[in-house]
């Protein structure tokens, strides 16, 4: 059978359009908020996360949305969403039926997204489980607390299943198998990074064969409902960005390539987008077959300082470069992940990261990565599985061979040929003063600082320092290329009366048209 089109850009909705009008929601006003972001743009395909723990629809394997509670909600915006959901089908409305109806009508493909092990419960430790009012807190799992990681994980992915379970991985299954036979999809994603946690931390690699078990009876399944209907019925995964945490998770990623598990494989980070991911190593492990591969971008870049620019420009121009490195390493497309948007706010992106001929003349950031874990508080080390070889923020220490942090940085801008108006390098460093002494490589060559800029400081109070500055270089008129570069850092003197390290925060390459 014929393998996917090309989509340009995959766009993942959550569900939010559900919550997103008050109660009671029409299906005009959901097919609004769900398609009003999407159409005109260059997204081709539409991933519809069809919900976690409970159904959108009446299901003969899950719990309805808000019965787990008998419908008591533990905040307005559980209960909006809920709500609506039951009113459309109390109206005798199917909303996934619909979705993929206007998709098409938009001449988008429709998938559903199946989150496989979605953990949206707080941190909930199962001895809390008898007295929570979670309204996804399924009957399942209070009647099998044994069922889930527990200790065997990070304490705020305990209720997280554990799929070395049998009955687990049966009771998935047949939540799939109900998603893809109720409605006419185009495909399937199994959305494996919401949330990677499935295996004991030290056993998940030794396990895999479970994962690829599972993933395996699914092909077989949506191949069997491609025979019967004459038309595939596509199968998507959603992995680890690098293929080393792919197999530290469970996922065995060759052999799925190998006996053809999937049609297209969608490398991500867990926890907001992950810049360094193994597109190339993806893609070549691809090589010979007919699974596309396309990058993840979440609707944020984690760890990046703000400024010079506002947020939201800062923000494009991250995604705008991270969107061509993954068109430079092979990679056929990208998928948006928690783009949440009303009908403009993302529109200019989506009309330019599915290719990179609009890509081309837009202005971008490439920056290095930042390697951040949450050690405290909500969603504490959902961030440890991804960015792993992120190089900042890093300490400047004093070294025997005059040696310091070497960071690489990634450009696929073709500046010769596109002329850009300005490029400039800029590192932002936390703790520094002017008496340090620093140098600075690019390229093994040492450079000096055009500008240095104190930010972070509060002129209004009438402070004109801070411990913050950006060190900026500008490489406009001196032969830069595209290719990678390697900006090294060397800490030669570091102020006496000051105990602190220097921190380097962020190095960036900005490229202005």
């Amino acid at each position: 059978m014929s393998k996917p089109k090309k989509y340009g850009v995959i766009y993942n909705w959550d569900g939010a359009p559900h919550g997103s009008n008050e109660y009671p929601q029409s299906m005009e006003q959901f097919l609004g908020k769900m398609y009003d972001p999407l159409a005109n743009t260059q997204v081709g395909a539409h991933f519809w996360c069809t919900g976690e723990d409970t159904s959108r629809w009446k299901s003969k394997v899950l719990e309805l949305t808000g019965d787990a509670e008998n419908r008591k909600y533990e905040n307005t915006h559980s209960y909006i969403s809920a709500e609506n959901v039951r009113a459309m089908i109390e109206r005798g409305e199917d909303p996934q039926a619909e979705a993929i109806k206007r998709g098409r009508e938009l001449g988008m493909d429709v998938y559903a997204s199946i989150r496989m092990n979605d953990n949206h419960f707080n941190g909930l430790q199962i001895n809390e489980i008898p007295n929570s009012k979670n309204i996804s807190l399924t009957k399942m799992r209070r009647d099998h607390p044994e069922w889930m990681l527990g200790e065997k994980t990070h304490d705020w992915f305990a209720v997280s299943w554990n799929m070395e379970v049998p009955e687990v991985r049966e009771y998935r299954f047949n939540h799939v198998k109900e998603v893809c036979s109720l409605w006419d999809w185009d495909g399937i994603e199994l959305d494996w990074q919401r949330h990677n946690f499935h295996l004991p931390n030290d056993n998940a690699y030794r396990l895999r064969y479970v994962l690829t078990d599972l993933q395996r009876a699914i092909r077989q399944f949506t191949n069997e409902i491609g025979n019967k209907r004459g038309r595939p019925l596509y199968l998507a995964a959603r992995v680890s960005g690098t293929l080393e945490m792919s197999r530290h998770i469970g996922y065995d990623i060759p052999t799925w390539v190998d006996e053809g598990l999937i049609d297209i494989l969608i490398p991500s980070g867990g926890s907001g987008t992950d810049p360094l991911m193994d597109i190339e190593e993806y893609v070549e492990l691809c090589n010979g077959t007919d699974i596309d591969v396309y990058g993840a971008i979440y609707g944020s870049t984690p760890g990046h300082c703000p400024g010079p620019e506002d947020e939201d420009t800062k923000n494009r121009m991250l995604t705008r470069g991270i969107a061509n490195n993954i068109f430079e390493k092979g990679a056929v497309g990208t998928y948006c992940f928690n783009w949440h948007s009303d009908k403009e706010y993302r529109r200019e992106l989506l009309n330019q990261i599915g290719s990179t001929e609009t890509l081309k003349s837009t202005d971008k950031i490439y920056a290095a990565t930042h390697r951040t874990i949450r050690n405290t508080g909500p969603w504490r080390k959902a961030e440890v599985n991804d960015r792993i070889y992120g190089p900042v923020p890093v300490a400047l220490k004093k070294t025997l061979t005059g040696d310091g942090p070497t960071i690489e940085l990634d450009i696929s801008d073709d500046i010769q040929s596109a002329n850009p108006n300005n490029i400039e390098l800029r590192i932002r460093f936390d703790q520094w003063v002017k008496e340090d002494r620093i140098n600075i490589y690019l390229d093994q060559k040492i450079i000096e600082p055009d500008q240095i800029e104190y930010t972070d400081h509060d002129s209004k109070r009438g402070a004109s320092v801070s411990p913050n500055v950006w060190m900026r270089f500008n490489l406009t008129d001196t032969g830069f290329v595209k290719g990678t570069h390697t900006v090294k850092i060397v800490l030669v003197e570091r102020t006496a009366m000051v105990t602190s390290d220097i921190i380097v925060t962020d190095v960036e390459l900005v490229v202005r048209y």
